[in-house]
């Protein structure tokens, strides 16, 4: 899959949708496989993205259904509903920079799906979501970017 730059885009933007991966992941690794930074980013961006609308769209009724089903997965969704009220301290202080900030740290437990559980959790309206996610998102683009280029200068 890595063979062809259609390949690399494609593995890059499906790396970037997985949660705790996400584009701080997709970054170094698409450069490391020899896709051009820029693309890399824009691909990371993008794929970084698209869960977020079906997240803060769909994630309650998912997590009704799942505690519907099995009590292992209740207690699966009570642990992530707990932890997007611990994250939610921010963006309830700060609103929209709150979450932008929130997703903007390129840290485990912050990003892109964090931010929509949070923001689903709190009731937040998609129009309102969106933007700071999108906001957060091109932020820790930037500071991976910066990270993982600084990174290559120095190793090569």
């Amino acid at each position: 899959m890595w063979n062809s730059v259609g390949g690399k885009i494609l593995m890059t933007i499906l790396i970037s949708m997985v949660p705790v991966i996400e584009l701080r992941g997709a970054i170094p690794i698409a450069t490391a496989h020899g896709l051009n930074f820029w693309v890399a980013i824009v691909c990371a961006i993008i794929g970084n993205l698209i869960p977020v609308p079906f997240i803060i769209i769909f994630i309650r009724k998912i997590f009704a259904l799942m505690r519907k089903w099995s009590p292992k997965l209740d207690k699966v969704v009570t642990k992530l509903e707990d932890r997007a009220h611990k994250k939610s301290d921010v963006v309830l202080k700060y609103a929209f920079w709150g979450l932008a900030i929130l997703v903007a740290i390129p840290l485990p437990g912050t990003g892109a799906w964090t931010g929509a559980l949070v923001a689903a959790m709190l009731n937040m309206r998609l129009s309102k979501a969106f933007p700071a996610i999108v906001l957060g998102v091109v932020g820790a683009a930037i500071i991976v970017s910066v990270v993982t280029y600084g990174g290559i200068l120095i190793f090569t």
